[in-house]
């Protein structure tokens, strides 16, 4: 692919942003504006002028955005050149920590724990400290908890008032103990011990800085502080940062976003070049007229208006239902319009709505209207019984210190281990410093374990 030949193809301010080279920029990129386009473009275009394509760090926040960069910066950029690295927070941070996380006094074969099993080890440590009933959940403990670290705040900053915060600073220690024993980590600590492990070891840090002199890093208005010290420690004094990002686009607040990284970006970083790309290659005008309309109305916001060359189109109907029956019942009966009168196709259209529970709703309307319908999620495929029994044993093999895997294969078929028996199992192998596989191998040298449970 001719890649100036494409560059010639984009629109004055996307050529702006992508034949930028070095020095920060913060790229405030409207919803339809090709963004990614621009991303791509600017990662191949930097290959071109000869960076090393393994120094270009892509950073965003979702697996399917990484895979469709990386499909479109390898259409653009022959294999020859090498390939950048296009990664979530979540998977750099992982890939940091296998090869660095000794330091901090974990193996490299550490566990990352899903939700279900942060929940059960909370759920166990709650019972050791007396301090669970029924209506005190371990969900809402580790809330707390995955706030607290996101934030990077002390756990011991809590409301007095709040007794689920005063828990949460009680057994905050207690859970990165737990986790720390079985050489475990769950999610928040791949962010927070990448970052730990930067402030406390400058040779790893300047290692990374030099291997990533060019970062880029999407959606931009949905970072936290730690993801946001993250990019700032490995940008360094060079300052080859490039954000895109929208804050009219920011809905993240509720579990940690900071609004005012990108607000506050051209003055973190002096020389910031900004560029913003409004032309909307999506909707009409119609529909951007209104949704202008409703932004104006924020008050911390980067000013920026979108419009496009493709004409009104049709006029935006609103609907002010009288409640969510209601609201169900004009939807239905709007798709049964538009399958009749206008042969549009079911699978053409979409229900969005804001939370699960009013799905029950739009079932029921849709039902009585017989309309075929799919609800799109549920259950994940890696949250079944069946996958996450199989994972707990993979898990044990590859580290055999991980108690909660340890806990879920061991009874899955059932063996005849009680919590107790499998406490004992555990004090023991505490006491002894050894994992829980050889522990259960010398089940018969365990005091006050039940004959059928070391048997088995």
């Amino acid at each position: 692919m001719d890649i100036y030949r494409e560059i010639a193809r984009l629109n004055p301010r996307q050529k702006e942003a992508v034949m930028h080279f070095e020095g920060p920029m913060l790229i405030l990129a409207g919803a339809g504006s090709g963004k990614t386009r621009v991303i791509t473009m600017r990662t191949a275009h930097l290959i071109e002028k000869g960076v090393k394509a393994s120094s270009i760090l892509a950073v965003t926040f979702t697996n399917k955005a990484a895979r469709e960069m990386k499909e479109r910066v390898r259409a653009m950029v022959k294999s020859s050149k090498g390939k950048p690295i296009i990664s979530t927070f979540h998977s750099l941070c992982l890939r940091i920590l296998r090869r660095e996380i000794e330091p901090l006094g974990y193996k490299k074969n550490f566990t990352i724990y899903a939700t279900s099993e942060q929940v059960s080890l909370m759920r166990n440590i709650l019972s050791e400290v007396k301090f669970y009933d029924k209506s005190f959940k371990p969900e809402a403990v580790l809330e707390r908890i995955s706030r607290t670290k996101n934030d990077f705040k002390s756990p011991e900053v809590v409301d007095e008032d709040d007794p689920v915060e005063i828990a949460s600073e009680l057994l905050y220690p207690k859970y990165r103990e737990a986790l720390k024993t079985m050489n475990a980590l769950d999610f928040d600590d791949l962010l927070l011990l990448t970052l730990q492990l930067f402030r406390e070891n400058p040779v790893v840090l300047e290692k990374y800085r030099e291997q990533y002199k060019y970062i880029m890093v999407d959606e931009y208005q949905d970072t936290n502080r730690i993801q946001y010290d993250l990019i700032k420690l490995l940008a360094g004094e060079r300052g080859n940062l490039c954000v895109v990002g929208d804050d009219d686009q920011s809905i993240y607040g509720w579990r940690g976003a900071d609004l005012g990284n990108i607000l506050n970006f051209g003055k973190d970083f002096p020389g910031t070049l900004t560029v913003r790309l409004e032309q909307n290659y999506r909707s009409f005008d119609n529909i951007l007229k209104a949704a202008n309309g409703v932004i104006k109305n924020n008050e911390k916001r980067m000013e920026k208006s979108l419009w496009t060359d493709r004409g009104d189109g049709p006029k935006v109907n609103i609907f002010k239902a009288v409640d969510t029956e209601d609201e169900a019942e004009w939807v239905a009966e709007r798709i049964a319009m538009l399958k009749e009168a206008k042969n549009v196709a079911y699978e053409k259209i979409a229900v969005i709505y804001r939370a699960n529970i009013f799905s029950k709703h739009f079932e029921e309307a849709l039902r009585m209207q017989r309309i075929p319908y799919t609800v799109v999620g549920g259950t994940s495929y890696f949250e079944r019984k069946e996958v996450m029994d199989i994972t707990a044993w993979l898990k044990i093999i590859a580290n055999p210190s991980d108690g909660m895997s340890f806990m879920r294969a061991v009874n899955s078929p059932k063996r005849g281990l009680g919590p107790s028996a499998i406490g004992k199992l555990t004090e023991f192998a505490h006491a002894n410093s050894i994992d829980l596989i050889e522990a259960l191998g010398r089940a018969n040298e365990i005091e006050r374990l039940k004959p059928n449970a070391a048997a088995s």
